[in-house]
């Protein structure tokens, strides 16, 4: 049985998307989260350090069911990893 990890992309807790792509979902998340005038932080339990796909790897390697925020001034966004359950 393979393990199939999938990436939710929430906005202020409303569903955006499923991603199979850490590359993309990060993408997606600083897009949606630079529409205010500070900066973009990744935030992770008491942790904030800025956004870097390097950063959001990390965070994720060997992990399941997490969530990692990018947070603004303004907006949320939220990234759950998960993997795909028969």
């Amino acid at each position: 049985m393979t393990k199939i990890y999938i990436y939710c992309l929430f906005d202020m807790d409303s569903f955006v998307g499923v991603y199979s792509s850490l590359k993309a979902i990060h993408r997606d998340a600083l897009k949606l989260s630079n529409r205010g005038h500070s900066s973009v932080y990744m935030v992770y339990e008491n942790d904030i350090t800025k956004p870097s796909l390097s950063a959001l790897r990390n965070l994720f390697k060997g992990k399941c069911d997490m969530n990692v925020k990018y947070r603004t001034n303004n907006t949320s966004i939220r990234i759950l990893k998960t993997k795909l359950r028969e």
